[in-house]
């Protein structure tokens, strides 16, 4: 595998967006203009100082750090003599990180700034890692802007910022900004890279960084536990389980991370045998323990697959043999398993034998459960009001949306408008479908109703050509799965056909070479008319279909999909 020649650093205006960073690093700049890392060495210690930081680093990274230990021992570091230097407050930055204290780390903030230590690169790294750990990107972005000298460091802290709060676009552009500047990617910034392309779907540029990561790093980093995980990850999230396999079988090491990690995305590409297969062999072969983790991935396998009698043997199995106290995500994956399968009855005694309190998830998935099995509206209407009092503060559009089906469905249509005009008065509006397509390494992104792509108007005369061929092959239009829209079927029609994942198909069928798959991420379920018009494509057009929506991987191939019309 080779390295890619860099695109330009400026994404087009449209909707399609070059994301294949440079991974060769550019010809060394002249020594006037390289960057400056002097500051980001701390200040040597004295003795003193160094006692001081040994003992509060104790106290920081102990197994049960008390906040209280820490402000009082902090406060006596502030009146010592020598005062507290960077390592200091890096350390106490990020105990509170680790405690989730935001108050008393922003507390610090305060003496950073009163004891002139504001632009002091190590210190604003910590920051910018205190900032990012309580999902506050914006400052942390104000202090890497702001920052008179940057180091690795800083770089890879604000790349891996946007990466684990899902903001994956600006992740490869703050990647190519890093590398303009003349630095050189490192181990973790290539796992964020990772993620990131693991999350954009866009295979390419994970190989691309594969071999980066093969060629420019040393074999430490290539035997890495973690990176080989993040490897597993990014392929098995792009579509390529084959190569993912590829990744797991050749690691020298595996942990329960790395068997978790397998497990987890097999049951996403519906692969049910080989879950229970990968458990058997990491218990009895690799003699691992699992943990709560492996647990839902188990679920989550049994939850794709149908298998109520074998999700509640391996609930009963890990409470009872390995001693995994069951919390909210396991039982939020029972329920999901009993609701989806039709025990909706069940699924409700289970909620309420439940130890903990159930949140807004664990309500919608009884609500679309109570929708698909056509249960009495009475009691959609009940889960529906227990959802919204769970989500009061988020205005969830999804439990607004599945209570118009359920009106729907009983022909109640009085109801679906109420719920429309009671989602305009609270300002709710439906969160909007979002595609992407990765092809010669462009990822190309459609929203639904999308107008703003330069080949809009060959992709839409595409779509007509598309409907005319499935016509024939009998697809009907499934009205019920646009119940917000007001009309006849033809005005549902209009509204379905513009769906982002068939603007992405369209666009796809106009551009791919035959033989070649078709890769598509969706930021939502896809629908069922929308999973019926795929399958009707893969045929007209021979073509093999991958779509990863928001919970599963769908393979379109000759007519069929591999969830069997069960997700």
């Amino acid at each position: 595998m080779t390295s890619p020649s860099a695109p330009p650093p400026q994404p087009p205006p449209h909707s399609s967006s070059p994301f294949t960073p440079a991974f060769s690093p550019p010809p060394p700049p002249p020594s006037s203009h390289m960057p400056s890392t002097s500051s980001s060495a701390p200040p040597s210690p004295s003795t003193s100082s160094f006692s001081w930081n040994s003992l509060l680093r104790f106290l920081a990274f102990s197994p049960t750090p008390k906040p209280l230990n820490l402000s009082l021992f902090l406060f006596m570091l502030l009146h010592s003599s020598p005062p507290p230097d960077s390592r200091s407050f890096s350390f106490i930055l990020k105990a509170y990180a680790h405690l989730f204290s935001f108050r008393l780390g922003s507390q610090n903030h305060s003496y950073i700034l009163k004891l002139g230590f504001s632009s002091d690169t190590f210190i604003a790294n910590s920051l910018m890692h205190f900032y990012i750990t309580f999902g506050l990107l914006q400052l942390a972005r104000m202090l890497f802007d702001d920052m008179p000298n940057r180091t690795q460091v800083s770089w890879n802290v604000m790349i891996d910022g946007y990466s684990i709060t899902g903001d994956y676009n600006t992740t490869l552009y703050v990647l190519r900004e890093m590398q303009l500047q003349f630095f050189m990617p490192d181990v973790y910034t290539v796992q964020s890279l990772l993620s990131a392309s693991g999350g954009l779907g866009a295979l390419s540029i994970g190989i691309w960084a594969h071999a980066f990561l093969i060629k420019r790093l040393d074999s430490r980093a290539r035997i890495d536990i973690m990176v080989n995980n993040s490897l597993v990850d990014l392929y098995a999230r792009c579509g390529s389980l084959s190569m993912a396999r590829q990744v797991f079988e050749g690691m020298p090491e595996r942990d329960v991370a790395s068997w978790n990690t397998m497990i987890l995305r097999l049951a996403s590409h519906g692969r049910i045998k080989e879950c229970f297969f990968a458990f058997n062999v990491m218990v009895k072969e690799d003699n691992l323990r699992p943990n709560s983790i492996t647990l839902v991935a188990l679920l989550s396998a049994c939850n794709h697959g149908g298998l109520v009698k074998e999700g509640l043997q391996y609930f009963h199995l890990f409470t009872d043999q390995f001693g995994i106290e069951a919390r909210l995500e396991h039982f939020g994956c029972l329920v999901n398993l009993l609701a989806r399968a039709g025990l909706v009855d069940e699924a409700i005694d289970c909620v309420q034998r439940m130890p903990c309190k159930p949140d807004a998830v664990i309500w919608r998935s009884l609500l679309d459960a109570c929708w698909k099995r056509r249960t009495q509206v009475e009691i959609s209407e009940s889960v529906a009001f227990k959802a919204l009092e769970s989500d009061a503060e988020e205005g969830d559009s999804g439990v607004y949306v599945l209570l118009s089906k359920v009106y729907a469905s009983a022909n109640r249509w009085n109801e679906v408008g109420l719920v429309r005009k009671l989602m305009a008065e609270e300002g709710i509006k439906k969160e909007p479908g979002c595609s992407s397509l990765e092809i010669n390494g462009i990822v190309h992104e459609f929203v639904a109703g999308d107008t703003s792509h330069p080949k809009s108007e060959e992709i839409y005369k595409k779509l007509e050509e598309v409907e005319k061929r499935i016509s024939v092959v009998g697809y009907e239009i499934d009205p019920m799965e646009a119940p917000l829209i007001a009309g006849r079927d033809e005005v549902k029609r209009d509204c379905l056909r513009l769906h982002s994942e068939r603007l992405a198909m369209a666009f796809g069928l106009m551009n791919m070479s035959f033989g070649t798959p078709m890769r598509i991420l969706k930021n939502l379920r896809v629908c069922g008319d929308c999973h019926n018009v795929t399958k009707l494509i893969s045929v007209v057009y021979d073509v093999e279909i991958i779509l990863r929506d928001r919970l599963r991987f769908h393979y379109f191939k000759d007519g069929s999909c591999s969830c069997m019309d069960y997700w």
